[in-house]
C-alpha cells in the first residue's frame, strides 16, 4: 500500500470518527498529531482532513446535488467520509488525476463499508468527475481553496 493510500485511509478514519462523535475533524486530527499513543500522522493526511473540513459546506452541497436519491444523513457514515475525501481530491487537489481520486475512494470503501458502497461511491464521484472542470472553476471563483 502506497504512502498516499495509507494517508487517505487515515484521513477517512479521522473524518469518520469525527462524524460519529459529532466533533470537528481538525480538532480530532490535532489530538492525533499531538499524541504519543498513536502512529505519526502523515503530512498528506493532515492536508486531506484540513482540506475536507475547510471546504465542507461546498463539498456537502455538491454531494447532495449528485447523490441521486440519497441525502447525506441517510448515507452510511463511512461512505459519507469517503465521498467527502474523494470529492476534495477531485476538485481541490490539482496533483491527483480524477481517475485516481475515484479509484482510491472506491478501494477504500470496498474494505470499509457495504457490498453496495463501491458502486454507489463510483457512481457519485463519476457523475461529479464529468463536470469537475466547471465545478473547479466555480469553487475557486468563490474564493474556496
Amino acid at each position: 500500500m502506497g504512502s498516499r493510500t495509507k494517508a487517505r485511509k487515515r484521513a477517512v478514519d479521522i473524518l469518520y470518527e469525527a462524524d460519529l462523535r459529532e466533533m470537528d475533524p481538525v480538532t480530532l486530527l490535532a489530538d492525533r498529531v499531538g499524541s504519543a499513543d498513536v502512529p505519526p500522522v502523515a503530512e498528506y493526511t493532515i492536508t486531506l482532513v484540513e482540506g475536507v473540513q475547510g471546504n465542507r459546506a461546498r463539498i456537502d452541497e455538491v454531494l447532495s446535488q449528485h447523490a441521486e436519491g440519497w441525502t447525506l444523513a441517510r448515507m452510511p457514515a463511512v461512505d459519507r467520509a469517503v465521498l467527502r475525501l474523494g470529492l476534495y481530491e477531485l476538485l481541490w487537489s490539482d496533483d491527483v488525476p480524477s481517475a485516481v481520486a475515484i479509484d482510491e475512494a472506491v478501494d477504500l470503501v470496498k474494505g470499509l463499508s457495504t457490498d453496495d458502497s463501491p458502486r454507489f461511491v463510483n457512481g457519485v464521484l463519476g457523475r461529479i468527475a464529468g463536470i469537475s472542470g466547471r465545478l473547479r472553476k466555480s469553487v475557486r471563483a468563490s474564493g474556496a481553496e
